[in-house]
């Protein structure tokens, strides 16, 4: 007997109203010690032309880090590999465990998800005037992934209600990109989050200690990579 052809895997994403889209945002975070100078990280940078971030480790006097943003994952096959093998980067050492990468996503019931997917994380990340982020990868629990759709999306709900408070107060932004098998150290998740000053960044990260997600379905959290941009792309709407 033939076995019947399998369904093929529906891995649109997916938002209100029959919006779909079969790409997204990928998004690197690269960061590397040794740097005495980080003005000339900024100009290679800048020159490459790439819609790019550079930050100032604030953990590490010799720490910087780039991040990166395309819609194509040849991107960073190419010309974000390119960028590194410049000066000052190939003489610089990788902070491998503070690599992040990951790719936007959606939850199903986003309004418009093409800013979702594509415009807000470039907004958020090149924001002058949200120059200070924290950024880290997550792993849940495989408890979480057990759990009833309905009695998940509660639990994310309360981390929702938080995001969204400190966001409408100007405190503090974020981006969220999935890492599911593009982590080296297999975390689900990559969160960014920045704003205009440090502390209120601490803060929403302390808020979401206490929910039920954090507390109960997280197993791994971090490292942190936490720093001031100095040079960021200009944000234009396409």
């Amino acid at each position: 007997m033939q076995r019947p052809t399998p369904e093929k895997p529906d891995i649109d994403e997916k938002g209100a109203q029959g919006q779909r889209s079969d790409t997204r945002l990928f998004i690197q975070l690269m960061c590397f010690g040794g740097c005495r100078d980080s003005k000339a990280a900024v100009e290679t940078v800048k020159q490459s032309g790439l819609q790019a971030v550079v930050y100032e480790d604030i953990n590490n006097p010799f720490g910087v880090g780039v991040l990166t943003m395309s819609e194509d994952p040849d991107h960073f096959a190419g010309p974000v590999r390119q960028l590194y093998q410049q000066r000052p980067f190939a003489a610089l050492r990788p902070l491998h465990d503070l690599t992040m990468f990951g790719r936007t996503y959606s939850l199903g019931y986003e309004h418009d998800l093409n800013d979702t997917l594509f415009k807000r994380p470039r907004r958020t990340a090149l924001n002058p005037d949200w120059p200070w982020a924290i950024w880290y990868p997550l792993r849940r629990s495989g408890k979480f992934s057990q759990l009833p759709p309905e009695e998940q999306r509660e639990i994310l709900k309360e981390h929702g209600t938080i995001g969204m408070a400190f966001g409408s107060a100007d405190y503090a932004h974020d981006i969220r990109v999935a890492c599911h098998g593009l982590d080296r150290n297999d975390n689900d998740f990559v969160v960014g989050l920045m704003g205009k000053d440090l502390h209120p960044l601490s803060a929403i990260v302390q808020a979401m200690r206490k929910t039920k997600q954090t507390s109960q379905y997280l197993e791994r959290l971090g490292p942190f990579f936490i720093a001031k941009a100095i040079w960021q792309s200009k944000y234009e709407e396409a």
